[in-house]
């Protein structure tokens, strides 16, 4: 499985994205997720759709290994955005264990996501079972304030 590569239209779909938040326009759930780059240092922004669980703000990475993920753990800290309105978060990744019912959460919430697993083929239907399988595959993370 951490042979996935993203599919192609995922980086055009970012741009676009970007662009309508950055516009000040909130595009659907989704959010940017702003760290530096590990290695450049640069600035980086993903789309993402983080969700609550738990009383909780988290989201799962979209397929094994991701830049964006690998950055984010790096980082730490980065800032979460939303049309014009932007806040600072901590980055926790969790533990395969913990990430468990997290992961059955997005099956549920996060409908948007399911669907991009599935064209990917990274899940077959998008059952709470097959996410809560990808424990210790996908990167999840806890998103907490920084007060």
């Amino acid at each position: 499985m951490s042979d996935l590569r993203p599919p192609w239209y995922l980086k055009p779909m970012n741009r676009l994205v970007k662009a309508i938040q950055k516009a000040g326009i909130p595009a659907g759930p989704s959010q940017i997720l702003t760290v530096p780059g590990r290695k450049s240092g640069k600035l980086r922004g993903t789309p993402m759709t983080p969700f609550e669980h738990d009383g909780g703000l988290y989201t799962v990475a979209g397929y094994p290994g991701a830049d964006w993920a690998a950055n984010a753990r790096a980082a730490g800290t980065g800032t979460l955005t939303r049309g014009r309105k932007s806040r600072p978060v901590k980055i926790v990744e969790l533990s395969p264990q913990d990430a468990r019912p997290v992961l059955r959460s997005f099956a549920v919430k996060v409908p948007v996501g399911v669907g991009f697993a599935k064209r990917s083929g990274l899940v077959q239907d998008g059952t709470p079972d097959e996410f809560e399988a990808l424990a210790g595959e996908l990167a999840v993370f806890r998103f907490d304030p920084v007060s």
